[in-house]
């Protein structure tokens, strides 16, 4: 049983994609974690040593701390970030136990490399209506929630990607997060972020059927895309249309992984006897 100042790995788990998701802090030493060079999704390194340092940075009132194995280190850091009125708390068995409980993990290497902030940027096409909204959810949701999106005319994208150092995503180019085969770009990040979670898995499903026309691959693709396309007709600025998305997708994974069996029926009208 967790104690007052410790989170569960499965409860944690029901915070991790949704927008109460706290700060996420993965404060292992090198030699651990070398040994899985993963992070819990949405989680961001730190240096347990200069904590008093970087505790007034953490822009959330809640934080979990991830160690090894949930012991000093954790304790340490979340005791640290108390002082600045935030609720930390510990991940109980710290990283090994949530791999051990089958939890996803992201792999290090298929996070870009972040800016001076500390944040990953990313660039594609301006007129955003599915997969560009749908891929900056799912890393701001289980990947980098300080993420950076930049959107721009369809020929300036590599270019400034590169004069920027931004990276590119859902474009017609051999590049890595794109379209391949019958997969569009977010089944690519589902799998290459190691979020293939039934949820996920699911909720990529009706955006593939939504994003390449197949709308028969999912029930939900037809309402994907209507709503989709209203979004971009509802806003010319493209970040205010991705704000609006996110709770699209919020209200989506929901859906995909809490109520999948849930019907709302109005009961039929009785005959006259």
């Amino acid at each position: 049983m967790s104690s007052l100042l410790e989170i569960s790995p499965e409860r944690l788990a029901r915070l991790i994609g949704t927008p109460k998701c706290p700060a996420l802090l993965d404060v292992r030493i090198d030699e651990d974690f070398e040994v899985d060079p993963r992070l819990v999704p949405g989680s961001v390194r730190r240096n347990y040593r200069n904590a008093q340092d970087w505790a007034a940075e953490i822009d959330s009132d809640s934080a979990v701390v991830i160690c090894h194995r949930g012991k000093k280190l954790s304790y340490g850091v979340a005791a640290w970030l108390r002082n600045y009125g935030i609720a930390a708390e510990v991940l109980e068995g710290g990283f090994e136990a949530w791999a051990e409980g089958g939890h996803p993990a992201v792999p290090v290497s298929a996070i870009p490399e972040r800016d001076a902030s500390g944040r990953t940027v990313w660039i594609t096409r301006a007129r955003p209506k599915i997969d560009r909204i749908a891929c900056p959810w799912l890393i701001r949701r289980f990947v980098d929630p300080r993420a950076v999106f930049l959107y721009v005319s369809p020929p300036e994208v590599e270019m400034v990607g590169e004069r920027f150092a931004a990276t590119p995503f859902d474009i017609d180019a051999p590049i890595r997060w794109s379209h391949k085969g019958e997969l569009c770009t977010f089944d690519v990040m589902v799998e290459e972020f190691g979020l293939a979670t039934e949820p996920l898995l699911r909720l990529a499903m009706i955006v593939r059927g939504a994003d390449t026309a197949r709308l028969d691959l999912a029930p939900e693709a037809p309402g994907l895309l209507a709503a989709s396309l209203g979004l971009s007709r509802m806003y010319a600025d493209d970040l205010e249309q991705l704000e609006a998305g996110m709770q699209l997708y919020d209200a989506f994974y929901r859906w995909c992984r809490d109520a999948t069996e849930e019907t709302h029926n109005w009961p039929s009208p009785k005959k006259d006897a």
